[in-house]
């Protein structure tokens, strides 16, 4: 996986559950549990907004990315990027 959810990490360091973080967003608690896992494909911008308010923090402190042990994107020469 590229890009990592630190859900859980934040609600830790807020010492909140997912139910707690639901009710204050109105977001599903299934969505917040997928996300919490990190079992999402794709992440609703709107949702991320809400989180970030909620748990007074930036998209950054949510979401991170790492680097791929297999490059995905190819150069223009079609080579994989390295």
């Amino acid at each position: 996986m590229a890009i990592r959810v630190l859900l859980s990490t934040r609600l830790g360091e807020k010492r909140w559950t997912q139910a707690d973080l639901s009710r204050a967003t109105d977001i599903r608690p299934s969505t917040i549990g997928d996300l919490y896992n990190e079992m999402v494909e794709r992440v609703n911008l709107d949702h991320l907004d809400l989180i970030c308010e909620a748990l007074e923090c930036d998209v950054s402190d949510i979401l991170k990315r790492e680097e791929n042990k297999h490059p995905r994107v190819k150069s223009k020469n079609g080579n994989p990027i390295t």
